[in-house]
């Protein structure tokens, strides 16, 4: 069973609509073939039979929705982008405009190494119906593999991140919903 470990919440910095001039898009949605360059990964490759799915909204949106079970060991669901370069560096951080329904989210990064279930996560939380702007450093980022922290993992290595995503694995059974706006890399501290 997938147990979610990592809790980075006290790392999350909410902003308003503040973005530096700096700031680059990784994903934007405004075309409906955006949702190509999207895939999912959900528990049924451990035996589960939670659903998680995205498609592209009228409003130029990724969803990011679907039900998550416990069944049969399972507990997760998860999008991630296809992998390519995104040319990150140090001192960046992820910034993604979102509107939750209230839940635990994780955002993942992934590295082209051959890891089984692999990733750099740090969670946040959503406010039910509200669009938010979630910041988070990539220094604030947890290794690990399966749900738990891997404590002898390498640094994250920004130059490698090919990929991102979005996990919910809260453990609470039902229907969710996440809505994505954009993803931007933004190489500097919000303006204060």
């Amino acid at each position: 069973m997938l147990t979610t470990t990592v809790s980075m919440v006290p790392f999350l910095v909410l902003l308003g609509t503040m973005l530096s001039a700096e700031d680059r898009v990784l994903f934007e949605f405004a075309s409906p073939d955006a949702s190509k360059d999207w895939q999912s990964v959900n528990d049924g490759v451990m035996g589960g039979v939670s659903e998680g799915r995205s498609k592209i909204t009228e409003n130029k949106t990724l969803e990011f929705f679907g039900k998550l079970s416990l069944e049969n060991n399972g507990g997760f669901a998860s999008i991630r982008s296809r992998p390519k370069k995104l040319g990150l560096a140090k001192g960046d951080a992820i910034v993604a405009r979102l509107r939750g329904d209230g839940r635990e989210y994780t955002l993942n990064l992934y590295v082209a190494r051959p890891l089984t279930a692999f990733s750099y996560r740090a969670s946040f939380k959503t406010t039910a119906g509200e669009w938010v702007d979630v910041r988070i450093p990539l220094d604030k980022f947890v290794a690990t593999s399966f749900g738990r922290i891997v404590l002898n993992a390498q640094p994250l290595n920004p130059n490698e991140i090919t990929s991102v995503g979005f996990l919910l694995s809260d453990k609470k059974v039902g229907p969710f919903k996440l809505e994505i706006e954009w993803i931007k890399v933004s190489p500097t501290e919000p303006p204060k």
